[in-house]
């Protein structure tokens, strides 16, 4: 009878993608073998890399090993080892370090700066976990105790490459910092509290798959909020502003995601171009019902007369499938050109957003920070510049979250660092803007900027930039 394990599919798709899009092969299992170190190397010795999976009643525990598990009474330096957590509903927390595992008749012992930091006993079924590693895994109720189940799986697929494993875990403490620069972000100057940013881009290039994306990152789990689909014509037909909860506290992020209908190349199909400006400006209210063929004016009842500096956009960000991009129309290119005018006019900054990118898991294998030339190729970079005249730096990829059901370190890092390049683009905004007109209306602004410009104020404050 063949031996399964107890993890579900979700937790065994969480260890697999955190290792790089692995698989594993179960090895040992204390419920079924003999409870002792004799037989946990019987079973795992000479198996290369594995994962050890440690149950508890409200959550695992484990360690990834590189290499072999040591001989008995022989320790081994110096492996790549991480410990991980998991809990019902959230993705994997980890920790990682330099470790010098030894094995004895009775114990597998993970040594680091001569302190015992994790010991597994098999015969008493308990685990200890040393107090430093129990705060980085949020396990802080766990100590020394008894856990219900232990296995041990062969990691298949992996590289035993110093390089390969310096991918894996840099991917996860890059994730770990991201999010919590994001989470101590606030906008330049304190001008508003929360950064709009507005996603435009034809039908089904990834919009709201985007917005969905950036909230399962924050709440720790695969969400659904806003529709998406692959029909011709857009799902999308309300405008929405988009708040974002932090898992970590319950709190909203400062910033807004603002999904509108899908651009079409036909005239009188998708967002209405007369209402893009109205958009920029923030006078179309949150849920407002687009026609494509009857913009909004402001006799609506909802239009916003006197919008402020909070209502307005402070970023655009032009959504586009990377794998359409060489098939791209003329008619799409000529209605870009034209959005882009719209933007350009209303001083709002741009970034490119490319979704759908299938090979990002080849970064793992070079340098992960160095995307955009791993994951596609320069000519697509290179039309998508010379199409909405962009910055390289300002073309941004991600993979959104739209079959899957568990997260990704990976996938969350691209997704973070396009996110960040958009606070930034509209920190730069802001921070242009002249001094003294926090609260003031939009058409005041710009009226304003239009009289120091008059007198070349703006260009000779720069100059001396």
């Amino acid at each position: 009878m063949a031996v399964t394990t107890r993890l579900t599919w979700n937790e065994e798709k969480i260890l697999q993608k955190l290792l790089g899009n692995v698989s594993l092969s179960l090895l040992y299992k204390s419920s079924v073998h003999e409870c002792s170190i004799g037989e946990m190397l019987n079973k795992c010795n000479h198996q290369g890399p594995t994962i050890t999976v440690i149950y508890f009643h409200k959550c695992i525990v484990g360690a990834f090993l590189l290499g072999d598990y040591p001989q008995q009474d022989e320790s081994c330096r110096n492996q790549n080892s991480f410990y991980f957590s998991l809990k019902p509903d959230k993705t994997e927390t980890t920790e990682f370090l330099n470790v010098e595992q030894q094995i004895s008749s009775e114990k597998l012992r993970f040594h680091s700066s001569k302190n015992i930091i994790f010991s597994l006993i098999p015969h008493e079924s308990k685990v200890f976990i040393h107090p430093s590693l129990l705060t980085p895994l949020g396990i802080g109720y766990l100590y020394s105790t008894k856990y219900l189940e232990c296995e041990v799986f062969r990691v298949e697929g992996i590289k035993d490459d110093k390089s390969y494993i310096r991918g894996i875990t840099g991917v996860a403490q890059y994730r770990n910092k991201l999010l919590s620069e994001l989470r101590a972000y606030t906008p330049c100057a304190n001008l508003v509290s929360k950064i709009n940013i507005l996603l435009l881009g034809p039908v089904g290039s990834g919009k709201s798959s985007f917005f969905n994306s950036v909230k399962s990152v924050f709440r720790g789990h695969v969400t659904r909020q806003a529709a998406v689909g692959s029909d011709a014509t857009s799902i999308t037909e309300l405008y929405r502003m988009y708040s974002i909860q932090d898992e970590k506290d319950g709190k909203s992020l400062p910033f807004m995601l603002c999904d509108t209908m899908g651009l079409d190349e036909k005239e009188g199909v998708g967002l209405c171009m007369d209402d893009i400006p109205h958009i920029l400006e923030g006078c179309v209210p949150d849920r407002y019902h687009f026609r494509p063929q009857q913009p909004i004016t402001s006799r609506h009842p909802t239009f916003i007369t006197s919008p402020s500096l909070k209502d307005r956009i402070h970023c655009v960000a032009y959504v586009l499938d990377i794998n359409c991009i060489d098939s791209l129309s003329s008619e799409m290119e000529a209605k870009f050109k034209q959005v882009q005018k719209i933007v350009l006019n209303c001083g709002v900054p741009q970034v490119a957003l490319l979704t759908k990118v299938k090979n990002y898991h080849g970064v793992l294998q070079e340098d992960f920070l160095n995307m955009n030339n791993t994951m596609t190729s320069q000519s697509q970079i290179m039309k998508i510049q010379a199409m909405l005249k962009t910055p390289i730096s300002n073309i941004l990829m991600v993979e959104n979250y739209a079959p899957e059901w568990e997260q990704d370190p990976l996938k969350d890092v691209l997704i973070l660092s396009a996110l960040r390049q958009m606070l930034r683009a509209a920190d730069d905004y802001l921070d242009d803007l002249p001094p003294g007109i926090t609260g003031v209306t939009y058409s005041n602004i710009m009226k304003e900027m239009k009289i120091l410009k008059g007198r070349g104020v703006i260009e000779r404050s720069r100059d001396k930039e």
